[in-house]
């Protein structure tokens, strides 16, 4: 009975066609902006994302997500140090300044003051040059995309230079050397990224009363580092895990962004395009094959064999409709982010999902069908 639903599937070739095309469009539909969604959230806690080596944030009480730098005094740091569980604690400084072009034009910058002494928070990959080198007078490191792109200067014929190691950058009125290239994952702003010493970075700097942006703190081998954050919080701090401090970004640009609902829609038009055309279509298909279900009903084959018939038919068109939008989603999005700025990340959770809504498509469509078979009379095949 499976070869004979299978045979009746493939018998007519355009129909069959039609239903693989529309689950193909529903896959992708559901799958690509979903994981472009997924890539711009990510892109909001990259920061957290490149400094793995601490287990503890500590930040100000009232901060919101990882933008919301709310300064704190540099004896924060000796506090957290002196917490019961802390193996080590070092002051992180996190800012913006404007960068003076060679043409006269400012770029924002986003500017990170690493602690003098272990230059812990660095860039995860460098590309050029070396991180100690951070060390010299007035030395930078600037992220790659941003050398290569805002903070290029221009050659005689417009085109531009890269950044590379030896060339000035003038930071607000300062002028400081590149001293190496990085590679960080892309932020979300999308502006350049600039490393330095704590101690230089609170010199170029507007002058404040507080600088300290951050306390990244590392537990004890042993200690349980939410009991640590605990402990952290009782001294006016509020301290975060790397992960609960994702969640925080994630959560925020949620509640108070629009994107969510715009991703969302993009997402329900794909399911209501699946429905739409392969819903009908198989449909369709049964409504054409009701004379020979009505044959085979005729034969003594029972309602439970139809109805496996049918779930294999929708299992089998969903099945390859899913395969075709996963790989073109995944295709597209592999060729895509590594050529332009689209955000596109493909977790395991969205095969899932993508997954679930083929399979709520063929479902349905497979009951309407279910439903007009069962109530099919034999009879009518010999009336016809």
């Amino acid at each position: 009975m499976n070869f004979i639903a299978l045979k009746m599937l493939l018998g007519d070739r355009a129909k069959y066609v039609g239903i693989v095309i529309g689950l193909t469009f529903a896959s992708f539909l559901v799958t690509w902006p979903s994981a472009i969604f997924t890539g711009v959230m990510s892109r909001t806690f990259s920061f957290v994302t490149d400094i793995g080596l601490p287990d503890i944030w500590v930040v100000d009480p009232t901060v919101q997500y990882i933008e919301d730098v709310k300064p704190m005094r540099d004896t924060e740091v000796l506090r957290v140090r002196g917490t019961e569980g802390v193996q080590w604690a070092v002051g992180l400084y996190k800012g913006a300044l404007q960068a003076r072009l060679d043409d006269g034009k400012f770029q924002n910058c986003t500017i990170i003051g690493l602690d003098d002494s272990t230059l812990i928070g660095g860039p995860p990959k460098m590309v050029a040059g070396q991180l100690s080198d951070l060390r010299q007078a007035y030395a930078v490191i600037v992220d790659e995309a941003g050398a290569r792109g805002k903070l290029a200067r221009k050659g005689p014929d417009g085109r531009p230079i890269p950044l590379k190691i030896g060339d000035n950058l003038e930071l607000n009125d300062n002028r400081c050397v590149v001293v190496g290239i990085c590679r960080v994952t892309q932020t979300f702003q999308n502006i350049p990224v600039i490393y330095m010493t704590y101690s230089r970075a609170t010199l170029v700097a507007p002058s404040q009363r507080k600088m300290l942006s951050f306390v990244l703190a590392k537990a004890k081998p042993g200690a349980d580092v939410r009991a640590v954050c605990a402990q952290i919080g009782a001294l006016r701090l509020k301290a975060y895990t790397p992960s609960e401090f994702k969640k925080l970004t994630f959560w925020y640009f949620l509640k108070y962004t629009g994107m969510p609902i715009n991703f969302l829609t993009v997402v329900t038009l794909g399911f209501i395009v699946g429905v739409a055309i392969s819903g009908q279509t198989f449909y369709n298909f049964t409504l054409d094959n009701l004379r020979y279900f009505g044959t085979l009903k005729a034969m003594g084959t029972t309602n439970r064999k139809l109805l496996r018939m049918i779930s294999l038919q929708a299992a089998e068109v969903g099945a390859i409709g899913y395969g075709l939008g996963i790989g073109a989603a995944s295709a597209w999005g592999g060729l895509l982010s590594g050529r332009t700025q689209i955000a596109f990340l493909f977790p395991w959770q969205l095969l899932v999902i993508s997954a679930a809504a083929v399979m709520v498509i063929c479902v349905g469509a497979a009951v309407l069908s279910i439903r007009k078979v069962i109530k099919l009379e034999p009879a009518i095949v010999f009336r016809s």
